[in-house]
C-alpha cells in the first residue's frame, strides 16, 4: 500500500556554503498534510553539523534580485535572471546568501533539499540563469501557486554552483494553499516533475522515483505498536517512517492541533545529536519549520530552544517600498508570535 506522500527531505547547498570548509552535506525532510479537512500544513527539518546561521527574512513586493550573484560574486556570467518580487514572502536563509525554505503571501511554499543525483545540465545562455541558492526565492517571488511555479521553472535554467569541491545539488518540494504539491528534480540534465496532491513526503537519496518504488513494497495497511518500522536517520528510512505516521494523524480541531501534528512527525524523523550519517560524519537537526498555508503563518523551532516562534504573514507590511525585515531565531528569549520583533534592514541580504 502506498501511503500518502508529501515531500520530506533534505536539502543541501554545499556550494552556497562556500564559506565553510566542512565535508558533510545537508540532509533534511519535508512533510505535507493536505487532506486533514481543516488547513493545509507542512513541515521540514534542517540537518547540519553546525549552525547554518539561519535568519528569518521578510521580503516585501518589489525587491530586486540577481540570480547570477552569490555572496557578491558573479556566478552566472551570461544572461543571469534579474527580477523584482511580485509577491512578498517570509523565508529562512542559509549563511545570509540564499533561501532554503519559505512562504509567500499567496499561500505558496517552497523547500530546498539535497539530492546527490542532481545534474542541472550544461549551461544554455538562451535561458535566464538562476544559481541554485536563489532557485526557491525566484519561485516564491514570482508564483502564486504550484501550477505557476512549474510553468516558471521551465522558463529559467538553474545553474550549479561549486565551492570547496562540493556542489549545490538541490531538488525542490513545493505546495500551495489548495493542497497541490510538486517535486522537481534535475536528473541527467532534465527536469523530472512529480505533480499531485499525493506527493506528501520527500527526503534525499535515492531519486524520488526510487523512493516511491521502495515505499510501495512495504505493507502499512495494518498499523500497530508492534509493526517494525525503518528507524535509522538515512533518507530512505526517514521517507518511509514519515509516510507511515502521516497516514495515522487524527483530524485536527484547530490550527494548533494541525501544526502540532506535522511537527510531531518532523521531530520523529529529525536526526538526534551524535547520530552518524554515511561517510559525512556526525550531524543533527538544527531546526524545524512548519507552515500553515491556509492562514499564512510560518513557524520556526530550534532544536536547542524550548520555544516555538511564529510569524503571521498577513500582518506584515508587504507593499512595494516597505522595509526588508530580519530576525535572528537564535535569540533564545523569543517565544510565540514574533511579528513585532523583526529589525529593518537597509538593503536586502541577497
Amino acid at each position: 500500500m502506498l501511503p500518502r506522500l508529501t515531500e520530506l527531505f533534505c536539502l543541501a547547498m554545499p556550494l552556497i556554503f562556500s564559506l565553510l570548509a566542512v565535508t558533510p552535506v545537508l540532509a533534511c525532510s519535508r512533510i505535507l498534510w493536505n487532506d486533514n479537512g481543516f488547513s493545509v500544513v507542512s513541515s521540514r527539518t534542517m540537518d547540519w553539523p553546525e549552525s547554518t546561521e539561519p535568519t528569518l527574512v521578510v521580503f516585501p513586493q518589489g525587491i530586486s534580485h540577481n540570480g547570477g550573484k552569490l555572496a557578491g560574486m558573479d556566478v552566472v556570467a551570461e544572461n543571469p535572471a534579474i527580477w523584482k518580487s511580485k509577491y512578498g514572502s517570509i523565508v529562512t536563509t542559509v549563511y545570509g546568501i540564499g533561501t532554503v525554505d519559505g512562504l509567500n503571501e499567496e499561500g505558496f511554499a517552497v523547500h530546498a533539499l539535497y539530492l546527490t543525483a542532481t545534474n542541472y545540465g550544461p549551461r544554455d545562455p538562451k535561458l535566464p540563469g538562476v544559481h541554485a541558492g536563489l532557485w526557491a526565492q525566484y519561485l516564491l517571488d514570482n508564483a502564486k501557486n504550484v501550477e505557476e511555479a512549474l510553468q516558471l521553472a521551465h522558463e529559467i535554467q538553474v545553474v550549479m554552483v561549486e565551492a570547496h569541491g562540493r556542489e549545490a545539488s538541490l531538488h525542490l518540494a513545493m505546495e500551495d494553499a489548495s493542497g497541490d504539491s510538486a517535486i522537481i528534480e534535475y536528473i541527467d540534465g532534465k527536469p523530472v516533475v512529480h505533480h499531485g496532491k499525493q506527493y506528501q513526503v520527500m527526503t534525499n537519496d535515492p531519486t524520488y522515483d526510487e523512493q516511491l518504488t521502495l515505499l510501495s513494497k512495504l505493507d502499512f495497511s495494518k498499523p500497530s505498536s508492534d509493526m517494525p518500522l525503518p528507524g535509522n536517520v538515512n533518507a530512505r528510512d526517514r521517507f518511509q517512517r514519515a509516510s507511515y505516521y502521516l497516514n495515522l494523524l487524527p483530524s485536527p480541531k484547530d490550527e494548533r492541533q494541525a501544526v502540532a501534528n506535522v511537527l510531531a512527525i518532523a521531530r520523529n524523523v529529525s536526526v538526534p545529536f551524535g547520530a552518524p550519517y554515511k561517510n559525512f560524519g556526525v550531524y543533527n537537526t538544527e531546526y524545524r519549520t512548519a507552515i500553515d498555508l491556509t492562514n499564512r503563518r510560518y513557524f520556526f523551532e530550534l532544536t536547542t530552544s524550548p520555544n516555538v516562534i511564529w510569524v503571521n504573514l498577513n500582518k506584515m507590511d508587504l507593499s512595494p517600498g516597505a522595509s526588508v525585515l530580519e530576525l535572528n531565531p537564535y535569540d533564545y528569549s523569543l517565544s510565540g508570535n514574533v511579528d513585532d520583533k523583526f529589525q529593518k534592514l537597509n538593503a536586502a541580504p541577497f
